[in-house]
């Protein structure tokens, strides 16, 4: 069974490893304790007074309770001082408090929470990104870890092919570990085998799923690319463009175009053509239109502006599932 320390602050510039991180630490606590155990602020209700009262709270629960607070650097060092001294009272042995700041130029965690972190045996985790011209370095310091030997070129290519989200790029090299085994030599070449054009294919895979109606692949599909650090923004592009492609066929096959005529004004390989209008073809329009309200509520929500309380990652989700039914 996992151990728990009492608090963690997790905080840097490395915002999809933080977001990462907190979906790990969330599940891992679910499964200790179940969902009611877990007790979540994030966003507006991620209040310094809140969270001192979660972290005061008596509670005749059973178990080890778990309390997150997810977006902390918004408060300032003063207003962090009712959850400092709040962590000092709390039972190590019964409550876990996890803190999480995603950090930039301008906004840090309070100095304050911290320390306090520190005071009581807490763990505190710095997420950074990595500087453009120190990545492929990095990365080959990664890749010796686990054990393999990855030149500079290598790793330039490692980095040109899957960008440079940190957390993605040590998933393409756990890939590469286990497909070459430990002490093997990666080169330009074994990448470009490896991982050339992987993430691309998981990409289509979303899309293609999501006309065909597929809720299930889509999930999986989706859930894949996240964990692997894909941005929403870029899955989003791909889903709407497909999206519209495919609301494009529909309409014309409902206009009375034959699926040949169609095809021919299609830019992409015969097979992909015939699929695409295939799907197109079993899915009725007004649910193609409902599918692309769903994609722009979904870029809305994921800017700030939807005003719907949900995570990235759960908004996501559910759009997904929304948009293939």
């Amino acid at each position: 069974m996992p151990t728990f320390k009492a608090a963690y602050l997790i905080h840097g510039d490395d915002h999809g490893r933080i977001a990462e991180r907190r979906t790990r630490l969330r599940a891992m606590a679910e499964a200790e304790t179940g969902s009611a155990g877990v007790e979540v602020f994030e966003a507006e209700a991620c209040t310094p007074e809140a969270v001192a009262g979660a972290l005061s709270a008596m509670t005749f629960a059973l178990g080890r309770r778990f309390v997150i607070a997810d977006g902390v650097e918004r408060w300032k060092d003063a207003e962090a001082k009712p959850v400092a001294a709040a962590l000092r009272t709390i039972d190590p042995e019964a409550l876990t408090v996890a803190f999480f700041a995603r950090e930039d130029a301008k906004i840090k965690a309070p100095a304050a929470l911290a320390k306090a972190v520190e005071a009581i045996g807490g763990q505190i985790a710095v997420e950074s990104q990595v500087k453009p011209r120190e990545l492929p370095r990095w990365v080959a310091q990664r890749a010796s870890e686990l054990g393999l030997e990855l030149d500079h070129q290598g790793a330039r290519a490692l980095i040109a092919q899957v960008g440079d989200r940190q957390q993605r790029l040590l998933r393409e090299l756990e890939k590469l570990a286990l497909e070459h085994g430990p002490g093997s030599s990666i080169g330009v070449e074994e990448v470009h085998e490896s991982c050339a054009g992987s993430a691309e294919r998981k990409l289509w895979t979303l899309a293609d799923a999501l006309v065909a109606g597929d809720g299930k692949a889509s999930t999986r599909a989706l859930l894949e690319l996240r964990q692997q650090g894909e941005r929403l923004p870029s899955l989003l592009y791909n889903m709407v463009r497909r999206l519209r492609d495919a609301l494009a066929i529909a309409e014309a096959l409902a206009a009375g175009q034959s699926a040949a005529q169609i095809k021919k004004g299609l830019r992409m390989p015969s097979f992909a053509a015939d699929r695409l209008i295939a799907d197109a073809g079993r899915r009725d329009v007004e649910g193609l239109r409902h599918a692309l309200v769903l994609m722009a509520d979904l870029e809305a929500e994921s800017r700030g502006h939807g005003g719907g309380g949900l995570d990235e990652s759960t908004a996501a989700v559910r759009a997904v599932i929304g948009a293939a039914g």
